[in-house]
């Protein structure tokens, strides 16, 4: 199906929402908005992208380039030469504008900013954006250090501006089942969460996790960490647990675990880079007392429900789903900025949300200093 036809007829599926605050059943103050969701028709947002060294860099460029009816895409920004020689040579970027960043954020009318440097620069980026008064799409998980993404986030929210976190799972159409049944009570009292995002790591990847502190845990399995303090709040406590599958000296952590406890929950999340088939193990499992859900694996939108009793389409017993998947990884997340820049709803994720999450994640990974 063509990207504009798929969005047309399948935004009714993203959350028309508020905010979050901690507590198992504060997920959304509305459901997903039925119907034909997509922004209202108005001049398009001028937005621009800050680095190429993200992950992610290169797929939400090209998201944001492909949604051209919303965005009019007008340059990006490389400081890092090595970075920018390597981005020229990717179709990609073909004829991009790259720009300064002082020229970016000079843009007349320049509404918002994709940030997707390496994680030592994001905060600080997403500072810089923030005031020159730009809305923010930062990619997870944010900053190395607490501090600076705490201060960085409440800025932004004090000026009124924007800060969409790039975890990726919160636009996934399995997951916004899931957090919106959660929240209107299809499982009961929420108990138990279990969860693991790996994969296997080739020597570059280990060599570039050994730079950042938390490794996997809080490189990668973020986006279920997020997914995780959706549905449950912040954790009253986290514990974490680190194993290497090598054994020389000086070998990466790459195999690890965290228990996190909640008043009446405990969710586990794993995270290991020496799976050969980390892909297809991906999942997050929920139990309940009414019922629970599991989406194996994790970006596939298939899933299994159980429900104790039915639920709109959704029989009693158990059924295995699968729903249509958005025509690109990224591109509902960029609609629903465009909706939110346009003030014609709040971003569901708020300050309080994006900084317990990134507390949990730091914890998680092992590496919380109580900044």
């Amino acid at each position: 199906m063509r990207r504009r036809a798929f969005l047309k007829s399948n935004l009714g599926h993203l959350v028309a929402c508020a905010s979050i605050t901690a507590g198992p059943r504060s997920l959304f103050t509305a459901g997903p908005a039925r119907g034909d969701d997509r922004p209202a028709a108005t001049s398009k947002i001028k937005i621009g992208q800050i680095g190429t060294g993200h992950a992610h860099a290169g797929g939400k460029f090209a998201a944001v380039r492909g949604l051209n009816e919303l965005y009019d895409l007008v340059g990006i920004v490389e400081a890092d030469d090595d970075l920018r020689a390597r981005a020229e040579k990717s179709s990609t970027y073909a004829d991009a504008a790259w720009l300064t960043e002082e020229q970016l954020l000079a843009t007349p009318e320049l509404a918002a900013v994709v940030v997707e440097t390496p994680m030592t620069d994001s905060a600080a980026a997403a500072s810089r954006a923030i005031a020159a008064g730009k809305h923010v799409h930062l990619d997870k998980p944010g900053a190395l250090r607490h501090e600076d993404f705490r201060t960085m986030r409440n800025e932004a929210e004090r000026h009124g501006l924007t800060v969409q976190m790039g975890y990726m799972l919160r636009y996934n159409p399995a997951f916004m089942l899931l957090f919106r049944a959660a929240r209107e009570g299809w499982f009961g009292d929420v108990l138990e969460i279990d969860c693991s995002m790996g994969k296997l790591a080739s020597a570059e990847m280990r060599r570039e996790l050994a730079t950042l502190p938390g490794s996997g845990m809080f490189e990668l399995a973020c986006h279920i960490i997020d997914a995780t303090v959706t549905v449950l709040g912040k954790p009253e406590h986290t514990h974490a647990f680190g194993k290497r599958s090598q054994s020389e000296a000086g070998a990466l952590v790459d195999n690890q675990l965290a228990v996190l406890e909640f008043p009446r929950a405990t969710a586990t999340i794993r995270c290991n880079h020496a799976d050969p088939y980390g892909g297809p193990h991906r999942r997050f499992q929920l139990v309940g007392t009414r019922g629970g859900m599991e989406i194996s694996p994790l970006e596939s939108n298939k899933f299994r429900l159980w429900l104790s009793e039915p639920h709109e389409e959704y029989k009693k017993g158990e059924q295995t789903i699968s729903l249509p998947a958005p025509p690109g990884r990224y591109d509902w997340e960029f609609v629903d900025l465009a909706k939110v820049i346009r003030k014609e709803r709040p971003l569901a994720w708020n300050a309080a949300h994006d900084i317990a999450v990134h507390e949990t994640v730091l914890r998680a990974a092992g590496i919380w200093d109580d900044a």
